[in-house]
């Protein structure tokens, strides 16, 4: 029996696990990873890397990507799922940016929230990795790290484990806990076949007490 951590502990344990966790998705900019983010919804980061190049060299600004015609964008995106719901939010995300906030992508939640394309998630994702301001975006990585672990219940929604999380979580250490519990959710802490045997949290693990029972 392993023992059981407290947040901070690990924080600290998923960070010697994974000690490079960042962003995986390629940017250069506040106007591309915006981009960057809006494709990323129930698409893969790695689907989404391959797509962009094109698309940046393109429409390399807002003003491009404000201009552009919808077919077009459709067609260097078609490889990443929703791509026709993606390609009209992208254009008018480029259109809201210049008209309403002279071109610069917003950095304050609420005005980010207006955007096209721009949910809770992804307005964190932004502010957090673009501008360094203290959030936690709640991907289904997160939910299902968040839970399993027991920093929220099973029937919370991405609302409530983002509120337990902010309340648990120093909030110097926001941006980083999104990061790393990506990273454990996504390469350790698997929705199929989690890496259970060698994983230090088996102690305090909804989901491994369970299959214990079973």
């Amino acid at each position: 029996m392993t023992k059981k951590y407290n947040v901070d502990e690990i924080l600290d344990e998923m960070r010697r696990m994974f000690p490079n966790a960042k962003a995986e998705l390629d940017y250069e900019n506040p106007y591309e990873l915006t981009v960057a983010v809006i494709l990323s919804a129930q698409a893969t980061d790695v689907s989404v890397n391959l797509a962009t190049p094109a698309l940046f060299e393109k429409y390399p600004s807002v003003y491009d990507l404000a201009q552009a015609e919808l077919l077009e964008v459709q067609k260097l995106i078609k490889t990443i799922g929703l791509y026709r719901n993606k390609a009209k939010a992208l254009i008018g995300m480029a259109n809201q940016v210049v008209q309403h906030f002279d071109g610069q992508i917003p950095h304050r939640h609420r005005d980010l929230l207006t955007l096209d394309g721009v949910g809770q998630k992804t307005a964190n994702v932004i502010r957090s990795v673009a501008f360094g301001e203290p959030a936690i975006a709640v991907d289904t990585h997160v939910s299902r790290v968040s839970k399993r672990l027991k920093l929220a219940k099973e029937a919370d929604d991405v609302s409530a484990i983002e509120r337990k999380l902010k309340r648990k979580i120093k909030r110097e250490r926001w941006i980083e806990a999104h990061h790393l519990m990506i990273f454990f959710g996504r390469y350790h802490c698997k929705a199929l076949n989690p890496q259970c045997e060698v994983c230090p949290f088996t102690a305090q693990c909804r989901y491994y007490q369970n299959k214990l029972k079973q």
